[in-house]
């Protein structure tokens, strides 16, 4: 009882301790069956076990980050996994296949989850926070269209959120300059554009907003100089030489002796089509001369108050 009433004065003071404090995880709202927006829940057990007996939750967010993705290793690369209906739009959790976006997803979500609960995690709570990561000011309304579909525009948007920080540019990155088509050159590829044509007007004119985002990288010859500056947990995406594109793949930073080595889910099938840990992410560049640099993007725990959050990107 005194122990109550101690933890009570204290929280009424503002000085409770940060558990008692840790923001809440937004009420999340299907729109499809749990069935389809959800596949994999040993997987999601095992990873619940698994940062309860290691104590991941007391990791910061960069290190938290990367042991997820290390216990996802060997997952299978399945592409597609995102087009779950012709017309309805969810966010969705698929751990029994990952492709490079959907591998940092899921790590970084999930490392969240651990901050923001002691105990209880649920399919929804990692369900709220892939919503709070993938979708316009965190928010899906059932729209495809409110799922950002570019990287740069993720990276910009839950920066401006308070989500996350880019170090790009102070890195020693330099601009890009692309002309974004890749929805409506390939639009028969994906399943929703497929069966809703009419919503390509409308996509194109995102793809007008993410070309004339100021997009920095780092070029591929300055990246071995500057492995040392980044973090276990820092988001690496690939730049690409194609210009209808910024990117064309998606990995985690994980520090090493040796470097800092790129964690990713790769379609390569030499590699396994898996997630694996592969190679010193300089090494990794010089692999195919597409590839032509990389964007830092640097996620942060969650804010105290995420609808504040959210309204600072509303009011852009």
């Amino acid at each position: 009882m005194l122990r109550l009433v101690i933890f009570l004065f204290l929280l009424c003071a503002g000085l409770a301790p940060l558990s008692a404090q840790s923001p809440a995880i937004p009420e999340f709202k299907s729109r499809l069956p749990m069935s389809v927006i959800f596949k994999g829940q040993k997987t999601f057990d095992r990873l619940v076990k698994q940062a309860k007996k290691e104590n991941w939750a007391a990791l910061p967010i960069g290190e938290r980050t990367a042991a997820v993705g290390k216990a996802l290793l060997g997952t299978p690369y399945v592409n597609y996994t995102l087009e779950i209906d012709d017309r309805i739009e969810s966010a969705s959790v698929n751990f029994n296949g990952l492709d490079c976006w959907t591998f940092y997803e899921i790590s970084l979500a999930f490392a969240r989850m651990l901050q923001a609960k002691d105990g209880d995690y649920r399919t929804e709570d990692l369900l709220a926070l892939i919503e709070l990561e993938r979708y316009r000011n965190g928010r899906c309304d059932g729209g495809y269209l409110s799922r950002m579909h570019f990287l740069e525009e993720v990276f910009a948007d839950n920066g401006a959120r308070g989500l996350s920080e880019d170090p790009t540019k102070e890195l020693g990155g330099e601009r890009l300059s692309r002309q974004i088509r890749e929805m409506t050159a390939m639009w028969k590829s994906y399943r929703y554009l497929r069966n809703n044509p009419s919503l390509l007007p409308e996509m194109a004119s995102i793809q007008e907003k993410v070309s004339a985002l100021p997009v920095y990288h780092i070029p591929k010859n300055r990246v071995a100089s500057i492995e040392r500056h980044l973090r276990t947990g820092d988001i690496i995406a690939i730049t690409c030489k194609y210009p209808g594109a910024y990117t064309s793949h998606v990995g985690i930073a994980v520090k090493k002796r040796d470097g800092t080595w790129f964690m990713h889910a790769t379609s390569k099938r030499d590699k396994g089509r898996k997630v694996i840990l592969d190679c010193r992410i300089s090494d990794y560049l010089k692999r195919s001369p597409e590839n032509y640099g990389i964007v830092v993007y640097r996620p942060l725990d969650l804010p105290k108050s995420l609808d504040v959050a959210m309204e600072k990107n509303s009011g852009r």
